[in-house]
């Protein structure tokens, strides 16, 4: 059982919902990001997301495209981010997921990568533009390391592909609760809590939900619909800002209060 089912069925006892945080790998050096990763799991996060940083982020606003022009401009690859991962996973358990494209994936090889983030202790893979249908094969080389592949679902979901999504995917479903980029925006969908229902009565999968949460009253009205809550440029922003210490302790607080709302969400868990 990989880590990612073990948390959630640790929240699920506790009656919790989950925290995702995201930041980029390399942003701005991949030693803070090894810093980052046990401040994170510190603060109460539940899953560390880690951007593999990308010349060509179409996914991405223009918060988390600078935080990856930041990482590539610092000299960050994918082989460097698996080591980063590997030395932090000799202080901290919290579950780890790489979100990001095919093609550097892709370039360091499939069978090679799978083995690689298995050994270096990474959990799941979320690759933004490798649909299901065209991603069989690394999935059954992930498999055999037991890393989940995480995939995404949309507002634009139809049946058959919330179906796929559900017989073809591991560890949780990736809403994204809007169409476009990603990005910090002031109102998150009200439309949410009813597409999350629709996926359930499909997949028994925690179904988590991402894109445009950014303030804990965005993450506590998130988290009553859902399983949990993804928050990824509200904490990017902090690294345009701060540096250090101090960046350190305005991540903490963050992440804390998220956390804080998640716990104090009301709605109760689902999944597998």
């Amino acid at each position: 059982m990989s880590r990612i089912r073990e948390r959630f069925d640790l929240l699920r006892s506790r009656g919790e919902k989950g925290l995702v945080t995201f930041i980029t790998a390399g942003d701005p050096d991949l030693a803070t990001t090894q810093e980052l990763i046990g401040v994170l799991d510190s603060a109460g996060a539940d899953i560390v997301e880690l951007g593999v940083p990308f010349s060509d982020p179409m996914a991405d606003g223009p918060t988390i495209q600078r935080s990856s022009e930041r990482a590539l401009t610092a000299g960050t690859t994918l082989p460097a981010i698996l080591e980063t991962v590997r030395q932090a996973r000799q202080g901290c358990q919290v579950p780890i997921l790489l979100m990001g494209y095919y093609n550097p994936i892709l370039s360091y090889g499939l069978a090679r990568f799978a083995v690689d983030a298995a050994a270096a202790g990474v959990d799941g893979v979320l690759i933004v533009d490798l649909p299901p249908e065209e991603s069989e094969e690394l999935r059954g080389l992930l498999r055999r390391q037991d890393v989940d592949l995480i995939y995404l679902l949309t507002p634009t979901s139809d049946d058959r592909r919330i179906d796929l999504v559900g017989k073809r995917g591991s560890g949780f479903i990736y809403y994204v609760s809007v169409t476009g980029v990603t990005g910090v925006r002031r109102e998150v969908s009200r439309e949410v809590s009813a597409a999350v229902t629709r996926i359930r009565e499909m997949v028994d999968l925690p179904v988590v939900v991402g894109f445009g949460i950014s303030t804990p009253g965005q993450v506590r009205q998130m988290a009553t619909a859902t399983d949990g809550v993804v928050v990824g440029s509200a904490l990017v922003t902090l690294f345009e800002q701060h540096q250090g210490a101090d960046l350190r302790e305005r991540v903490a607080e963050l992440v804390g209060s998220l956390k804080d709302a998640v716990r104090n969400a009301d709605g109760s868990g689902h999944g597998d």
